[in-house]
């Protein structure tokens, strides 16, 4: 009997064994054999149901994810807009899971899948309507069947679902909405199998709001744990037990939303649960609020409203509103100070159901600081249409107690007072049309002992005093005082258009005088961090805003520029169109006076400049080896002592550090010198001229009265020819040179015959007078290369000399030709005079005397070429 039991339980352990070993093989290559039919049912019931193009890289199944039920992946999704929103993204996800039933897995391709649990993670839904009216949502497939659980392709009977890390963005360009809700994560649980249910979900995300392209909220964290009451036949949904939080501050919904034909009902109400003032604390995102379980609180914070109406095409649901608090203060445990007598009367309203109905009324908002009292309300209607403001502020704020009372994280130091008193009132059609008459502003503002210190400054800004008067369009800044390190500077002058500029885009206009006794620009420049210059590699060069048409009355009398010192400085500046311009500035620096006339350009790419510089006595060697660019077009100028009268025109392009590019520059300078003087220790051009020339000390030369002109470009200045003075030589030079300091330079001389040696004058000598005359001075040519530092001289002054010395020595042989000539003729006609006694003289005595007196010629002509 025992062997027979034992018999069985080994049948039964065997075939129990079996029978779990084939299920695991059925469970482990089911996803294979079903694969290809998911794959048409997926597509199927897309084709049926959508009218998109959809695309997934790969589906997956698999029997052990969410055993009982057979689980489904789909990889890669995305639901792409046919026209007309050709190649949009309605939805993207990097994995759609599904759950069903494995039953559901038999069922043929054209029959519905029954789905319990859908998934999506990683991914976004882009809902979009443009300024026609149409959506790129409505992509379902209309039917004029009604459809029946058999004929849809997917029904769902679920149970859960679940969104991980989804992004919502919904832009409406009539109504001028952009909504962005980011890090979406939302699950909810409920038997959708049923026509009511409760749904049990949890949400957290973060919202982003702009309308009319002014930005509400940023990424304020929004929580919502609720059981919703589901009517799926009235489409009607219901808040039951809830409890949400935007940021820290907690809310309670009560109501419901409807969704009837096309329109949707509203009847909501939602409220603070306390009216503990530390609820408004809470709506601040915690990096702002700092710890509320540390702050003392008293009076009362209440928050509640009342949503009430249909939204539809024409009307929207009417809503008020209301945020009130009345003699409330706050404490931080950790701060020294108390923000006291806090009251807030505050409302936004709608009791039509028409949109430009809509208002926000601020009637009261006060509080108090110490001694320091500050009050304002104001209100905005017409938001739709044309939004009007009336807003009015009165009181005093200590700029230095505000960290002192709340833990704001400031990256400076604030100290200062502000007193205000203004009001305003306008319309935006005022603004838009430019009718800046029916804006009414009035008021002033006035800000004492103003101290910004940080890491982006040099030195401490203090500003003493600065005053503003508001009038129409008109702000008025009566005084401004400042001082930064030993810098001093004054303002005054008046804002046109400021409202245009600050709600339509329009250029800001102003007139201002601008004064200072003391100037010094490295007090405004602060060293950049190591954070700053990693920052620069990637970032632009300066621009100016092209928001500015100003213009500067600027006078100082001290302003210092690196090594520059610039004296009684005054002129007119305009910046406008990104383009500053100088206009009659002028300065006394270097000794002389310099005048400026030209513009700085950040328009486009590249940065420009365009100047006219008249400079007038200046010292010559202080002024071109101060100034980079005057030193590169004339190197030999630090040689030169004495002043220079000049006119320099310019223009090129600006390097990253706003200075000129001088592979970039072209223009022409033209220089007239005041009693120069050499120094040719200084530049080894004028040692090598000296050192080659032997009748010329470089240092003696005469450039008094001279004038140069200068023209360069491409890198490259040339040198039109200059006259220059030495004693009785003249010297004449042109040529050119390259920035890079590489010189090619000619030189002309014309060199007085006496300046030549012994042996050229002892030739002239036994010139005859009119022959010696004509020999004053010879031509002589140089070439100066290489660079400034190495150069290189060569000339023709012995070729000239030696040509010289034939000219004279063929001068000498002809003249004492011709004297022989001359001699011979005159014996010749002697003899043919004499009496008729000569003729009884023997013929041989006559011939003797001819010969002898030819014999005498030449000898002395030999004679006379050897002594030379």
């Amino acid at each position: 009997m025992a062997a027979k039991k034992t018999s069985t339980g080994k049948k039964v352990l065997k075939w129990g064994s079996i029978s779990i070993l084939t299920v695991l093989i059925i469970l482990f290559t089911a996803p294979f054999i079903f694969k290809g039919k998911i794959e048409k049912m997926v597509t199927n019931a897309i084709n049926k149901n959508i009218n998109a193009t959809v695309s997934f890289t790969e589906t997956d199944l698999s029997f052990f994810t969410n055993f009982p039920l057979a689980s489904l992946s789909v990889k890669e999704i995305a639901v792409i807009n046919k026209a007309p929103f050709l190649g949009d993204t309605l939805y993207a996800a990097n994995e759609l899971n599904l759950s069903m039933k494995i039953t559901e897995l038999f069922k043929g391709a054209d029959e519905a899948l029954k789905l319990q649990s859908i998934n999506t993670k990683d991914g976004f839904v882009n809902i979009y309507i443009n300024n026609e009216n149409n959506n790129n949502y409505d992509i379902a497939i209309q039917s004029n069947v009604e459809a029946d659980s058999t004929q849809n392709s997917i029904a769902l009977d679920i149970e859960d679902y679940e969104l991980e890390n989804m992004t919502f963005n919904y832009v409406d360009e009539i109504s001028d909405i952009k909504l962005r809700v980011s890090e979406i994560n939302h699950s909810g649980q409920g038997n959708f199998a049923q026509d009511i249910l409760d749904l049990d979900t949890e949400t957290t995300a973060l919202l982003s709001l702009d309308y009319n392209k002014v930005n509400y909220l940023s990424d304020v964290n929004i929580t919502l744990d609720a059981i919703i009451g589901i009517d799926l036949k009235n489409t009607k949904y219901t808040f039951k037990e809830n409890k949400g939080f935007i940021n820290q501050l907690p809310l309670e919904f009560d109501g419901f939303i409807q969704l009837i034909d096309e329109n949707q009902l509203y009847d909501l109400q939602f409220k603070t649960p306390t009216s503990d003032f530390k609820n408004l604390i809470a709506l601040l995102s915690q990096q702002y609020s700092g710890n509320l379980a540390s702050i003392k609180t008293e009076g009362n914070f209440d928050l509640n409203g009342v949503v009430k109406g249909t939204l539809s095409d024409e009307t929207i649901p009417t809503f008020n509103i209301l945020f009130s608090s009345k003699n409330a203060m706050f404490k931080y445990n950790d701060l020294p100070n108390a923000v006291n007598q806090i009251n807030i009367d505050a409302k936004i309203i709608n009791n039509t159901g028409l949109a430009n109905d809509t208002y926000v009324d601020v009637n009261k908002l006060t509080f108090k600081i110490d001694d320091d009292t500050f009050a304002a309300n104001g209100n905005i209607a017409n938001l739709t249409t044309n939004p009007t403001v009336n807003l009015n502020a009165k009181g005093t704020v200590n700029l230095a107690k505000l960290s002192q009372v709340y833990p704001v994280q400031l990256e400076q130091d604030l100290a200062g007072i502000v007193n205000a008193n203004v009001s305003t009132s306008f319309d935006m059609n005022s603004i838009e049309k430019g009718v800046y008459k029916n804006i009414k502003n009035s008021g002033a503002i006035i800000v004492s002992d103003f101290k910004y210190d940080a890491a982006d400054v040099a030195n401490p800004f203090l500003i003493s005093k600065t005053a503003l008067n508001f009038n129409t369009n008109t702000i008025q800044l009566n005084e401004f005082k400042a001082k930064t390190g030993s810098s001093d500077l004054n303002i005054s002058g008046n804002l046109n258009n400021f409202y245009g500029f600050l709600f339509n885009d329009e250029v800001l206009k102003g007139n201002f005088n601008l004064s200072s006794n003391n100037f010094k620009v490295a007090d405004f420049l602060s060293e950049p961090t190591t954070e700053q210059n990693s920052k620069s590699t990637n970032s632009s060069t300066l621009k100016i805003p092209a928001f500015l048409d100003c213009k500067f009355i600027a006078s100082a009398n001290s302003v210092t520029y690196d090594n520059i010192n610039l004296k009684n400085v005054s002129g007119i500046i305009y910046v406008k169109d990104e383009t500053i311009n100088l206009q009659n500035l002028n300065s006394d620096v270097f000794g002389g006076k310099i005048g400026f006339n030209g513009n700085v350009s950040t328009k486009n790419n590249a940065s420009t400049f365009k100047v006219d510089l008249d400079l007038k006595e200046l010292n010559i060697k202080e002024s071109f080896s101060s100034l980079e660019m005057l030193e590169s077009i004339a190197p030999i100028a630090n040689t030169v002592g004495g002043k220079i009268n000049s006119k320099v025109n310019v223009s090129g392009v600006l390097d990253e550090n706003m200075a000129p590019s001088l592979k970039t520059i072209t223009g022409n300078l033209f220089g007239k010198l005041i009693n120069p003087k050499l120094t040719a220790e200084n530049s080894k051009l004028l040692q090598v001229l000296s050192n080659n020339v032997s009748f010329l000390d470089a240092e003696r030369l005469d450039l008094d009265g001279i004038n140069a002109y200068f023209s360069f470009d491409n890198g490259v200045v040339n040198i039109k020819p200059i006259p220059l003075k030495y004693k009785d030589v003249g010297i004449e030079i042109y040529g050119n040179h390259t920035f890079e300091n590489s010189i090619d330079y000619k030189v002309n001389f014309d060199v007085p015959v006496k300046y030549l040696g012994s042996d050229v004058t002892s030739i002239i000598a036994k010139l005859n007078p009119k022959d010696a005359a004509e020999i004053k001075s010879i031509p002589v040519k140089a070439t100066i290369t290489g660079n400034f530092t190495s150069p290189n001289f060569s000339t023709n002054l012995k070729t000239a000399t030696s040509n010289l010395v034939k000219e004279l020595v063929e001068k000498q042989k002809q003249s004492l030709l011709n004297q022989g000539k001359d001699k011979l003729k005159d014996l010749l006609n002697t003899n043919s005079d004499k009496t008729d006694s000569i003729k009884t003289t023997d013929k041989d005595d006559t011939k003797d005397k001819i010969k002898n007196t030819l014999k005498s010629f030449f000898n002395r002509k030999k004679d006379t070429t050897k002594s030379n």
